[in-house]
């Protein structure tokens, strides 16, 4: 069963493989090949917040299934994060106005990280939502300017990257560290295993 990352996000990927230590109790190397599935990311009129990043994960996965040329049998990953306030979903910034006002709209606020995970093999699809809160310190608007001026911001849900200088401004947060930065683990091994990939 080959395991296929329908992504090309470094850090999903990076976060997938920190997965690899639990092959080598069944002594089975892990491995996973990377596809990038380009699918139709619109919001659907009257769609909520959390049946959107589940339905782009799925949609994900399934478009890997297609794309994937192997000879062996197949479980495809597709995962997708947004980031939420109130009732706005904040997506990738589609230039640096944007992150600015993006930016600005999270300073000194909570907000809440959506990150959804499917897994599908072409007969069964599984899906798990994680969300978390995240609160953010007040920025000014020297602080937003300087972190745009890196490029950090441009290519990421909310104008931000936890685990990166974005991190700087996170006070605080209330669930999954790994489901804000792309992929949540706990969630994702329990999928795997019940596709019986560990």
């Amino acid at each position: 069963m080959k395991l296929v990352l329908a992504s090309a996000s470094p850090r999903r990927k990076e976060l997938l493989a920190q997965l690899s230590f639990l092959s080598a109790t069944e002594n089975k190397p892990f491995s996973f090949d990377i596809l990038a599935a380009d699918i139709d990311e619109s919001h659907q009129k009257g769609e909520t917040a959390a049946n959107f990043v589940v339905r782009l994960a799925k949609e994900k996965a399934i478009a890997g299934l297609g794309l994937y040329c192997g000879t062996d049998k197949a479980v495809v990953l597709g995962s997708d994060t947004i980031v939420v306030l109130g009732d706005t979903i904040l997506g990738k910034p589609v230039d640096e106005a944007d992150a600015k006002l993006m930016l600005q709209s999270l300073a000194g606020k909570a907000h809440k990280v959506m990150t959804a995970v499917a897994v599908t093999d072409g007969e069964q699809t599984l899906t798990k939502l994680i969300t978390t809160d995240v609160q953010f310190c007040a920025m000014s608007e020297a602080d937003i300017l300087a972190y745009i001026a890196t490029g950090e911001p441009m290519d990421k849900a909310g104008a931000y990257g936890i685990q990166g200088l974005g991190g700087s401004f996170v006070e605080a947060i209330d669930g999954s560290y790994s489901a804000v930065v792309g992929l949540p683990l706990v969630e994702t091994r329990a999928l795997l295993c019940e596709m019986n990939i560990f």
